[in-house]
């Protein structure tokens, strides 16, 4: 994909991997519009934990919204599967954990593999919002190419996220098509899950945090966020989702 890029990756969003820990591993997916900034203090706090860690850069994202716009979600699952296989090839056992759209493909992912220890949900996306996929498509069949930006929902003062400045709207879309997908994806779910949501989220609805709950065959565990939006991994409540995720993965995998 770094032939595609039309920009550089911008300062603090570069991929980022743990390959000291071991022989647990951990797989860290960022969100739509977003790059590995916003996960990477909880990919660290693993990381300080033992465990391999696998933060990628997923395509589009991290250079400009230009390089976004010809990307969906078959790429951005194509480059999830492409990093789980490859750490799960160095670790004994394997974690998943993603924020909003990287929700969504943990789900996707836990579904495909059953041998996954655990899964991490932070204010995942699970569900098609009722009405948005026809308003985005009305919106590309006028000819428009992006929206307004979506990213950097924290109520901590004076962080940001560093995500694009716009939506682009192609690629949200794609989401949408894969919807099917996804749910059944969820239905297969077996293995532990910890689930992270904030109620005062101002992108994903906390009932997709219930849909995943209410669907997938595993036990589940659960972690309020009360004083956090959507960006919860850089928020006030950070340090309890690094303390809860760390913990949930160090019991899923035998190492506590």
């Amino acid at each position: 994909m770094s032939s595609d890029m039309t920009a550089p990756i911008i300062p603090g969003a570069e991929p980022w991997s743990a390959t000291g820990g071991g022989p647990h591993g951990v797989l860290v997916l960022h969100g739509f519009t977003g790059n590995p900034q916003s996960m990477r203090p909880l990919a660290e706090a693993f990381a300080r934990a033992g465990f391999l860690v696998e933060l990628p850069l997923l395509p589009g994202h991290g250079t400009s919204v230009e390089d976004m716009i010809e990307t969906g979600w078959s790429d951005w699952a194509a480059a999830a599967e492409e990093t789980y296989v490859e750490l799960a090839s160095r670790a004994d056992e394997v974690v998943i954990a993603g924020l909003s759209m990287g929700g969504a493909l943990t789900a996707w992912l836990g579904g495909r593999h059953p041998e996954v220890a655990g899964l991490v949900f932070v204010n995942a996306l699970a569900t098609e919002p009722p009405g948005v996929r026809e308003l985005v498509q009305s919106m590309i069949d006028a000819g428009e190419s992006v929206m307004d930006a979506i990213g950097s929902d924290i109520a901590k003062p004076d962080v940001r996220e560093l995500s694009y400045d716009a939506t682009p709207l192609k690629p949200l879309a794609s989401m949408f098509d894969a919807a099917d997908d996804l749910a059944a994806s969820i239905a297969a779910i077996a293995c532990p899950v910890l689930i992270c949501n904030s109620p005062q989220d101002h992108v994903v609805p906390i009932t997709d945090s219930d849909y995943i709950a209410e669907h997938v065959q595993g036990p589940v565990e659960r972690v309020s966020l009360e004083n956090s939006y959507h960006v919860a991994t850089l928020d006030h409540d950070a340090e309890l989702i690094e303390r809860r995720a760390v913990a949930f993965a160090q019991r899923v995998t035998q190492r506590g």
